[in-house]
């Protein structure tokens, strides 16, 4: 498991009974995750949230507020900033473990000692699209959702970066990608991070374990001459990080060389010492 350990402004202070308390900044919240099957004491840190996303049995749920202090606040990680806001889906507007793959690409980036051009699909609230352009890169955004993408474009003023070649890009990721292989676009790294269920614009159903490979074989016909990585994560237990090693490698490896690696990525837990995942990253890159 690659772990994001180098985190400052948040932590998982502990995890138990299907929830998990978290530090994001100044502020504690408890947000529920499938994945904590252990019941382990919950002690007195956890008095100390200021508020806890209760799941409905009918679906969905509702944030229940014991002193929150401010309804937006910021946080950082290694020059880069970020709004965090509780939504009304559990989230905050981040997944902190991918700080171990914006690291593995910026270093790639950074390294290449050239101009490269990155395409973040699926590219939600910016983390990646950031740190790829802090470390140089020419950078296209894309996300079907405005407001995901209007998020992100704060997070880059925040950032320092709203001057930097970053195009925001509000479309669907399938036909966007289909249009640049019309174009004749090339980038020299791509990194998809794909919802695992969601619907169509017609209202059909959307699974990733259908669509990945699809999804895949098209990015392949971006990749430049010269590529640096390829990089897809995925949160769906049905689709194993080895699956989406396999899937890099069949589509990739024939036309690029290069080689294909996977694992879980996670987040240090601070009572307990051990380590939470927190889903799994395929990434092929040049030997």
């Amino acid at each position: 498991m690659r772990i994001a350990s180098d985190w400052k402004d948040f932590e998982v202070i502990d995890c138990s009974g299907g929830d998990k308390l978290e530090r994001w900044g100044q502020v504690r919240l408890i947000r529920p995750d499938p994945q904590v099957i252990w019941h382990t004491p919950k002690g007195r840190e956890w008095e100390k949230a200021n508020a806890h996303y209760i799941r409905s049995s009918s679906g969905g749920g509702k944030w229940q507020v014991k002193n929150m202090p401010v309804p937006e606040w910021e946080i950082g990680y290694k020059g880069l900033r970020f709004h965090i806001r509780p939504t009304g889906f559990k989230h905050t507007g981040l997944f902190p473990e991918q700080a171990v793959n914006w690291d593995f690409m910026a270093e790639k980036i950074a390294s290449a000692g050239r101009p490269t051009k990155v395409l973040n699909l699926f590219a939600y609230t910016g983390g990646a699209t950031l740190a790829c352009s802090k470390a140089g890169a020419e950078v296209v955004h894309v996300d079907a959702s405005k407001g995901m993408v209007s998020w992100a474009r704060d997070n880059a003023k925040l950032s320092g970066l709203e001057d930097r070649p970053i195009r925001w890009i509000v479309d669907d990721c399938e036909k966007f990608i289909q249009r640049e292989i019309r174009r004749g676009n090339r980038y020299d790294g791509i990194v998809m991070d794909p919802p695992s269920y969601g619907r169509g614009p017609g209202g059909e159903v959307w699974k990733l374990e259908d669509q990945v490979y699809h999804l895949v074989e098209l990015c392949g016909q971006l990749l430049s001459d010269n590529p640096l990585f390829f990089l897809l994560n995925s949160y769906t237990t049905g689709l194993s990080a080895s699956v989406m090693e396999y899937i890099l490698g069949v589509c990739l490896t024939p036309g690029h060389g290069g080689k294909v690696s996977s694992s879980e990525i996670g987040l240090p837990v601070k009572l307990s010492g051990y380590n939470l995942p927190c889903g799994s990253t395929a990434i092929w890159q040049k030997d």
